[in-house]
């Protein structure tokens, strides 16, 4: 079988790297910040997205969500794995579902709080007679998302002369064309202003004006889905950690800035902080666990190696070899 590690070379990863700071850049400007032909990253942007092996959606601002959100532990009967992974993977409102190590058990994060999360839990997984036991853990607060985190084959320099400009406003109310163009980039976040234009049946120069008021109120947060194998990252674990509630806080801050971390959320249950990190192999996860958490005082890990990433940020990944 194809090693995935292999399938992207470095300058598919560099473009990977510029699409994380920025989805919506343009293929010239990212030409010119990495040196390269704004033809080739054209046709290299173009068969990385052709073949699904980077998509690039809007995301928006998880603090907005997250707390309050849910994640599940669910064990199953080995062999319906797949099944119930998908299942849930089919779900608006599951953004996140990971195959752990072992095939019995599934690690998904569910949002909102309404009648559709409580009949997912206290009915319609429990009847599930391939699910063995489901434990769930509230959010209660969030530290770093997934859009926060960068591959790093770029430079320094390279991230800030690709970063967007901040916000400059407050979130402006969206009115109905607003809606409809944030539901268009959902799906697609690199579309044109020609396309997006033609979707929402909107003028390109209503479309161009918008977007720039919407960007300016923070609301255009884009984030590039990829599978971290390709980028050479051959290990992803969920690390659930018990801290010293008096280091919480900073134990949590400090992890979300690690390179490695592309999430940190503070949890109830017996764990009180749940980490998610790539490494670029076993050996690479025992040196963060003994580097990095141990110098920060965690009382306690427990490492839940991910087999497999079913759904990452609401895009569902094809499966590599």
């Amino acid at each position: 079988m194809a090693d995935p590690a292999g399938m992207l070379d470095e300058l598919d990863r560099r473009l990977v790297g510029a699409l994380q700071v920025d989805g919506r850049a343009e293929s010239g400007r990212i030409a010119e910040v990495l040196g390269v032909s704004a033809r080739t990253v054209t046709r290299r942007l173009a068969r990385l997205t052709g073949a699904g092996l980077v998509r690039v959606v809007l995301m928006p601002d998880a603090r907005d969500s997250a707390v309050g959100a849910v994640l599940l532990r669910v064990r199953v009967l080995k062999g319906k794995v797949d099944t119930i992974a998908h299942a849930l993977a089919a779900r608006s409102d599951v953004p996140f579902v990971d195959v752990m190590l072992g095939g019995q058990e599934i690690g998904a994060v569910v949002l909102g709080d309404g009648g559709a999360r409580d009949r997912l839990l206290h009915a319609q997984l429990p009847a599930t007679g391939a699910v063995l036991e489901t434990v769930p853990y509230a959010v209660l607060h969030l530290f770093a998302d997934a859009g926060h985190w960068r591959a790093g084959h770029l430079t320094p320099a390279q991230e800030a002369a690709l970063a967007p400009p901040p916000a400059t406003t407050a979130p402006p109310e969206p009115d109905g064309l607003d809606h409809r163009l944030l539901a268009a980039l959902a799906e697609d976040a690199r579309q044109s202003h020609a396309a997006l234009g033609a979707r929402v049946d909107a003028p390109e120069s209503t479309v161009r004006r918008r977007l720039h008021r919407l960007a300016a109120g923070g609301l255009l947060r884009t984030h590039a889905t990829v599978d971290p194998r390709l980028l050479g990252m051959t290990v992803d674990a969920n690390l659930w950690l018990a801290v010293p509630p008096g280091r919480l806080a900073a134990v949590g801050e400090a992890l979300a800035r690690h390179p490695q971390v592309h999430g940190v959320l503070a949890t109830s249950g017996p764990a009180n902080l749940m980490a998610a990190v790539f490494c670029t192999d076993h050996a690479g996860l025992y040196r963060f666990t003994t580097e990095t958490l141990g110098p920060l005082g965690v009382d306690r890990a427990e490492i839940a190696i991910v087999a497999r990433a079913v759904k990452r940020a609401g895009v569902v990944l094809p499966r590599l070899p």
